[in-house]
């Protein structure tokens, strides 16, 4: 059955919302060409709408080119050049909030502007100073070469220092194994280098990584979101996804999820790898956070070995995002692969800004900023919470550490346009629907805990939940 999220609470009719919902899963090759749509009567009973609601929107995408009806056998998806599209009415309003907008907001270097909706910590709470004590550390070192390139796979001492740091959360990795990258982004840029092409099927966390969705559309393949659960990817969802599809990879984060802040539990990684062995795809394990996370965190890798995981993380959100240091660590003949896709797609990574996370990891100095930062974060959680209490949102769940609380908007069938009226009074907010596959409404709001302490912004949302109230 197709899957599609509607709301008679929305007021965007409930025609317009599956015409925008069967559009974008044929533009995005979720349906593909002489995909059979459901019998009018089995949609209605499945999606609890009046059978005449489904015979309007199908007409309707016939008559825009996106159907085809054939007599006695149904409603098809017709083969057709796929034009660029003219973004007008319900697609407009679904989609004006997306991936790109919320990067280009996060980037403002407005100092006025409340980040309450960023990935990042507040950049008072990381420790500059410290980065640029190491800096000026590494002037002095005869083994930097700042005007070379680095080494392909990356600097040799700080992927033997990552090897120590893997194993601390039972990863076990060689040097061999492990390739650095700038950042995460990178790391997930040069797995989708290596393995997709255009029309494969891809597997994502709905809700999940926005900037990783907007990257996988530039590779052309068929975005699926596996439903989050507070304990990991809904796993009978997953199996009923599989019985119909062949994914190439799923990408998941597992520890302190972005945006709902939960952990897997390890009766959910289980079955993840179970279905991985069974079907036959790749995981790619996203720990961006991991290092503020629980010592008792459970990773997909660590339970994997790097057999079917590709486990990836960076220093960006707890040292410096402009020092852009992550890295991947998989199979060897997977890191020898990545290696060679590094080399012709960027060459080689910074090795100074290698060089000086290496300085920061072995001087003692990255322990003591991780326990600075956490503490931080329980205490800032706290205050969050009960000012999110005070406003009358409600936390879906309750956050298990990191930055985020992903909140619910009472009477919100989709946060969008609240996060554009913050934009008005400087405040920015990430709505819920940048963090679903097909930008679907969402009554959701990710908050960052570290910019939630500002009264401007409880007055805002006090305001904003009075209005829906």
């Amino acid at each position: 059955m197709l899957q599609l999220t509607l709301s008679a609470d929305s007021p965007t009719p409930l025609v317009d919302q599956i015409v925008t919902a069967v559009r974008t899963r044929i533009d995005d090759r979720i349906l593909r060409p002489g995909a059979r749509l459901p019998p009018i009567r089995q949609f209605a009973e499945h999606h609890g709408v009046s059978r005449f609601t489904v015979v309007e929107a199908y007409d309707r995408l016939v008559a825009v080119g996106y159907l085809q009806s054939r007599r006695g056998s149904g409603f098809y998806v017709a083969s057709r050049a796929q034009p660029a599209r003219a973004i007008g009415g319900a697609d407009a309003i679904e989609r004006a909030i997306d991936a790109s907008w919320l990067m280009r907001e996060m980037a403002n270097g407005d100092p006025e502007r409340i980040l309450a909706g960023s990935g990042s910590l507040p950049a008072a709470w990381l420790d500059e100073a410290g980065v640029l004590r190491a800096l000026r550390g590494l002037t002095r070192r005869a083994d930097v070469r700042p005007v070379s390139y680095g080494s392909a796979q990356g600097y040799a001492p700080l992927r033997a220092q990552l090897q120590v740091r893997l194993a601390e959360i039972g990863i076990g990795a060689t040097p061999e194994q492990i390739v650095l990258t700038y950042g995460v982004h990178q790391a997930l840029d040069i797995v989708c280098r290596y393995f997709l092409k255009p029309g494969d099927c891809v597997l994502v966390d709905d809700p999940g990584y926005w900037n990783l969705f907007g990257n996988l559309r530039l590779y052309g393949v068929a975005l699926m979101g596996v439903p989050r659960t507070p304990d990991g990817p809904d796993t009978a969802a997953l199996e009923a996804i599989l019985a119909e599809h062949q994914p190439r990879l799923f990408f998941t984060h597992s520890v302190l999820h972005n945006p709902t802040a939960c952990n897997l539990s390890p009766a959910v990684a289980f079955r993840v790898l179970q279905l991985a062995e069974k079907h036959d795809f790749m995981i790619v394990e996203d720990d961006i956070y991991g290092d503020l996370a629980p010592d008792a965190a459970t990773r997909l890798a660590g339970l994997d070995q790097l057999n079917r995981v590709i486990y990836t993380s960076s220093f960006s959100k707890t040292i410096s995002g402009n020092l852009r240091v992550g890295f991947l660590a998989c199979r060897p003949d997977l890191a020898h692969l990545f290696t060679d896709v590094k080399i012709v797609s960027m060459m080689s990574s910074a090795e100074l800004a290698e060089q000086l996370v290496h300085q920061l990891l072995t001087d003692g100095h990255y322990r003591k900023l991780l326990d600075r930062l956490k503490g931080r974060l329980a205490e800032s959680t706290g205050q969050a919470l009960r000012m999110l209490e005070r406003v009358g949102l409600k936390p879906e769940p309750e956050p298990r550490g990191g930055p985020f609380v992903w909140a619910r908007v009472p009477g919100l069938t989709d946060t969008a346009e609240l996060a554009r009226r913050a934009t008005r009074d400087n405040i920015l907010l990430a709505p819920g629907n940048v963090f679903r596959p097909q930008n679907q409404p969402s009554g959701f709001l990710r908050l960052n805990v570290g910019f939630c302490a500002e009264p401007r912004l409880e007055r805002f949302l006090a305001a904003a939940v009075a209005d829906e109230t």
